[in-house]
């Protein structure tokens, strides 16, 4: 071979080839983390069922869905979406998120009808979720979960004013919550909880809609 075609490692790189422990550490860690996201799923189905008669139809209809992949910015991620109401023209999903090296996250996606609904209990708890801590996506962009700064920003950055502006200009409305993995022992409890919030919303958002509930076993796929 061409000395200048050869292809070299460097030490660290070297040093991780030849380590097959690492890498059977992360099919653990990764696999751990379906069985958070399992137990998560039902207990957010039972929550649904036990509200499922104040919620919209696009909140009871589907089942959990719990995703994976390996190139999310480099990186493998593990995703829960429930409820998981995607057309072209209408979202309403919950997006629970666990990225490696980086958080567990939880977002509230609508768009179309649904953000419509939802704007005035929205902006009405401007107050409520800013004191919680949350983040307003700003990015044109509704599949990109990253927290830097063109992505979302927190909602102590925003008036109320601010906030009712950016919520009709914006074609999606998401909020959202993230914990370090650090935490990685009360994630559990952080991801529910916030959960429950963003049901609450929901029941604030579509009270009188008419549903049939159909709970189910969390299904499994492989997109982002």
């Amino acid at each position: 071979m061409n000395e200048k075609t050869k292809i070299a490692l460097s030490p660290k790189e070297l040093e991780l080839v030849c380590n097959k422990e690492w890498i059977l550490t992360k099919h653990i860690i990764i696999e751990k983390v379906y069985q958070l996201f399992g137990t998560l799923a039902l207990s957010m189905q039972q929550h649904i069922g036990q509200n499922a008669a104040m919620l919209p139809v696009e909140a009871v209809e589907g089942n959990p869905k719990i995703s994976r992949g390996e190139n999310y910015k480099s990186l493998p991620y593990v995703m829960l979406d429930y409820p998981r109401h995607f057309t072209s023209g209408s979202v309403l999903a919950i997006r629970t998120l666990f990225w490696w090296g980086n958080f567990f996250s939880i977002n509230l996606h609508l768009s179309g009808p649904c953000k419509e609904k939802a704007m005035p209990a929205l902006k009405a708890s401007f107050a409520v979720l800013q004191q919680q801590g949350y983040w307003l996506c700003i990015h044109a962009d509704p599949w990109q979960h990253h927290f830097e700064e063109d992505n979302y920003v927190p909602l102590e950055n925003y008036t109320a004013v601010d906030f009712a502006t950016t919520l009709q200009r914006q074609p999606f409305i998401k909020i959202a919550k993230r914990v370090s993995l650090q935490q990685w022992d009360t994630a559990a409890e952080f991801l529910e909880h916030y959960f429950n919030e963003m049901i609450k919303l929901l029941k604030i958002n579509f009270q009188g809609d008419e549903k049939d509930p159909s709970p189910g076993i969390p299904i499994t796929g492989f997109d982002l």
